[in-house]
């Protein structure tokens, strides 16, 4: 028999629900009351688990109980097991009631405000019973979500470098960075604008992490100037209401602009530069290896040509 299958088959879900239970209120007595169990079944139970793993969990003492290293170590273990037990659980429950799929997407903030919620809800009126899961990441957090296999799907702006070896990526869409400024601001009149001369401005900017930051950092340090960054939001429209409140200039994708202009009284200047233009791709570890229902949504999403499609 395997080690690893040895061991899991000596620990239970019970006991370790108790230890959690235990770590939280500090107390053998508390967490008996708590649970509604005798505190010498909770006793067996802990004297147990620590024969199971070999090693003291607790140190025991008169005001109650604290973690030895080892604890802390399998609380934190056991507080994951049991949260994806608790999320395994609800995922069933919605196949019970009817859901026939479930699709894992992250998405950088660009994708999610310009594109996502028509192509998402195209997708939702034709597969009404695959549930999608969506959450906002940075790009690189997007990437390393599907790596790592906590997203079936991500979608992201394309790396510089071009996504890792270990994805597939597909082309999903483009955008263009635009200059936001407030109405009657000196640039607003400009037909296109260079970077180097937004630096001369205050800059109210995305997450550090964000793509767009990134660029704006890159662009500035070959400029040999500083980027006067004073203001980060995380969110578009706060952006937005920053700026028309004199508090900077900042970078948006030009269709999330047309789509926030109800957000103040702003004018978007097109940006001069090569890398203004942005793809967004669609990613996933192996596209073919995916359960039918994500094949299904990257197919909406990002289509192959035929030739393509029967290759996969």
């Amino acid at each position: 028999m395997k080690p690893e299958r040895s061991f899991a088959r000596r620990i239970d879900l019970t006991s370790l629900q108790l230890f959690v239970a235990v770590c939280e209120s500090g107390s053998i007595g508390r967490a008996a009351q708590q649970e509604f169990i005798a505190p010498s079944a909770i006793s067996k139970r802990l004297s147990d688990l620590e024969a199971a793993v070999g090693t003291p969990l607790l140190y025991r003492h008169s005001r109650g109980v604290t973690l030895t290293p080892a604890g802390e170590s399998l609380l934190h273990h056991a507080r994951n097991l049991l949260f994806g037990l608790e999320r395994m659980h609800g995922e069933l429950s919605e196949y019970a009631g009817g859901v026939r799929g479930h699709v894992r997407v992250h998405a950088n903030i660009s994708a999610i405000v310009q594109f996502l919620p028509e192509d998402l809800g195209a997708f939702a009126r034709t597969h009404g019973q695959i549930k999608i899961d969506l959450h906002e990441r940075l790009s690189p957090e997007v990437l390393q979500a599907v790596q790592e296999g906590a997203a079936d799907l991500g979608l992201c702006q394309a790396p510089a470098a071009g996504v890792d070896a270990a994805l597939q990526s597909r082309p999903y869409r483009s955008d263009e960075l635009v200059l936001v400024v407030p109405q009657g601001h000196a640039l607003q009149a400009r037909a296109a604008i260079k970077f180097d001369e937004v630096l001369d401005c205050d800059i109210v900017g995305l997450h550090a992490g964000s793509s767009i930051s990134l660029a704006m950092r890159a662009a500035a340090a070959q400029a040999g100037r500083p980027l006067r960054q004073r203001i980060q939001v995380t969110g578009l429209d706060a952006m937005c209401r920053m700026i028309d409140n004199g508090l900077g200039v900042g970078l948006l994708p030009g269709r999330a602009f047309a789509l926030m202009q109800g957000l103040g009284r702003l004018a978007a200047v097109p940006l001069d530069e090569p890398w203004a233009r942005r793809e967004l791709v669609l990613v996933a570890r192996d596209f073919a290896a995916l359960p039918m229902t994500a094949r299904l949504l990257a197919e909406h999403l990002a289509p192959l040509p035929a030739a393509l499609a029967a290759a996969e």
